[in-house]
């Protein structure tokens, strides 16, 4: 039985330690890897902070952690798309509610994915850089092809141009930057917003326009740019983004919903310890203006929006669309690419929380990576 480890918060809002781990075998539909590589995400400070409130569900001890790429060591029955040995990249689904499951967290050496929510990776794509895509990737579907979202084409090699548009708000980030491949394979136009300085990283990507986000006219400036467009709503990324894409959708001709990926206002300065309800209590008082005065703004403007949930594609049809029946493939072609590039901030479990502090500094168009 191989030795585990995991970075363990072994209580609500406790520090991130490492210590031995369980080695868990897969179960029905499930795969074990032993993982070389995790990236992080806003998601895993915001569980360990605010995990009593926004995962009330999770039961401590706990392994948090969703982007792991590795090799396989065990496969469970009915497992026909994997091998051992095989590199792969998959989502570790161990927070969402209906996992709840320890051994499905990425922060360990030994990770169990399911089937349906792993993807082989090509010898051409390192560890490092598919690590990145998992949380990314499934947001942004969760927005796009969900049947009570946007409800878009599925991705696919033969996806037929559709003539309609996409407008993704904040291109450059992990979620966006899958959100314009994924859109752009599925045959429609994107049109998004970035600093100047990545306007070429997001057209690289498939965007047909980029626009400043920091403009003052920024919202005017893509309403003109769609005159006459068709669209099929939007992606909202980033704080305040929800409230422009409304406005835009609002004055364009064509679906009117958002999909929202980021709250209406930042958890980020709310703290697991001391000064935690200083800075809570304010946090929810923005939290509830924010949403009514989005409600308020989306009634006027007869908009729609809704509130993503990034691992929801678990439980549904989104999930094997893109992790069977698309990433392979165009991984393998390069038809889909790792985005934002990885930057290796460290080696080994311990580093997982450096990473994690060195992102709510800031990064951009770029997605930060320990190895194992």
């Amino acid at each position: 039985m191989p030795e585990n480890k995991a970075l363990w918060i072994n209580a609500k809002r406790g520090p991130f330690t490492v210590g031995p781990a369980p080695y868990t075998a897969p179960r029905a539909d499930e795969i074990v890897i032993r993982a070389r590589a995790v990236a992080v995400n806003p998601m895993d400070r915001l569980q360990q902070t605010l995990g009593d409130i926004i995962t009330p569900w999770t039961r401590y001890p706990f392994v948090f952690g969703s982007d792991v790429a590795g090799e396989v060591v065990a496969v469970g029955s009915g497992v026909k798309r994997f091998h051992v040995g095989d590199r792969v990249v998959g989502y570790a689904a161990g927070s969402d509610k209906g996992r709840k499951r320890a051994a499905e967290g990425a922060f360990q050496d030994y990770v169990v994915l399911l089937a349906p929510m792993t993807s082989a990776i090509p010898d051409t794509v390192s560890f490092e850089a598919a690590s990145v895509i998992s949380l990314g990737v499934s947001t942004a579907a969760c927005g796009l092809f969900q049947k009570d979202f946007l409800a878009l084409n599925a991705p696919s090699a033969s996806a037929s141009p559709t003539g309609k548009t996409l407008i993704v708000w904040g291109g450059s980030t992990s979620v966006g930057s899958n959100a314009i491949q994924l859109a752009v394979a599925a045959g429609y136009d994107v049109v998004t917003t970035a600093s100047p300085r990545n306007f070429a990283y997001v057209k690289g990507l498939g965007a047909r326009g980029a626009f400043d986000y920091h403009s003052k006219t920024v919202v005017a400036d893509i309403v003109n740019f769609l005159s006459g467009r068709e669209i099929v709503g939007a992606l909202a990324i980033g704080p305040g983004s929800a409230a422009a894409c409304v406005d835009i959708v609002g004055r364009c001709k064509g679906n009117r919903f958002v999909s929202m990926a980021t709250l209406p206002t930042s958890w980020d300065d709310v703290p697991a310890g001391r000064g935690r309800i200083f800075h809570l209590v304010p946090a929810l008082a923005r939290m509830i203006v924010g949403t009514i005065g989005l409600n308020q703004r989306a009634r006027r403007r007869k908009v729609r929006t809704k509130m993503i949930w990034g691992s929801a594609l678990v439980a549904n049809e989104v999930g094997p669309m893109i992790f069977e029946a698309f990433l392979p493939a165009a991984l393998a072609e390069a038809r889909f690419v790792a985005a934002p590039g990885a930057t290796v901030v460290g080696t080994g479990l311990a580093q997982i929380p450096v990473g994690l502090e060195r992102q709510r500094q800031g990064v951009s168009a770029t997605k930060l990576v320990v190895t194992l």
